[in-house]
């Protein structure tokens, strides 16, 4: 899988990176450093079913150990304290990344309901591109019968490039399938 990734961005991407874009130096080329991942649960973490139940799906999922959130600061009008737990995350790179970035691609995107593509207009100026899931069960690691609620997540796919139209012409040469 990654070695397929690699393939794809040294064949495809880099010469229409190039072409289109005018580099003079590879170091210019952007690439895809990390995926992000991340789910705040906010109040329900306090559940530890909910908690242990999403740290096992991430972890099926990513293939790694998520790290709980907590809060910074305490805010009464959300009822929450100081160090309380809100949410997981997980940072993904290089042959991790790849294997997630491919069984999104290629298992998870494909089995939404009416799927019309990635939205375009998601990047942010930085060139990084952040999208939701809104149900877990997407995934073919996650058992159907396992699920007692359908939880989103937010996938940030952070790259190197200095904009938003050179991340994105990155991102469709990488496969992910964008709508027009």
């Amino acid at each position: 899988m990654v070695q397929k990734f690699k393939n794809l961005y040294t064949t495809d991407a880099i010469p229409h990176l190039k072409e289109t874009f005018k580099y003079s130096n590879v170091h210019q080329l952007p690439k895809i450093e990390k995926i992000q991942i991340n789910r705040g649960l906010g109040i329900a973490a306090q559940n530890t079913k909910i908690l242990k139940k999403s740290i096992e799906e991430f972890r099926l999922i990513t293939g790694q150990q998520p790290i709980i959130t907590k809060a910074k600061k305490s805010i009464a009008g959300f009822k929450v304290r100081e160090e309380m737990e809100l949410g997981l995350t997980v940072t993904l790179r290089r042959a991790k990344m790849y294997s997630f970035l491919d069984r999104l691609i290629n298992l998870a995107l494909p089995r939404i309901r009416d799927f019309q593509g990635l939205d375009p207009k998601k990047f942010d100026k930085s060139g990084n591109y952040t999208f939701g899931i809104n149900d877990q069960l997407i995934f073919p690691e996650i058992d159907f019968e396992s699920v007692d609620q359908t939880l989103g997540f937010n996938v940030t796919i952070v790259t190197s490039a200095k904009n938003s139209t050179e991340s994105l012409a990155l991102l469709k040469k990488m496969g992910l399938p964008f709508s027009t």
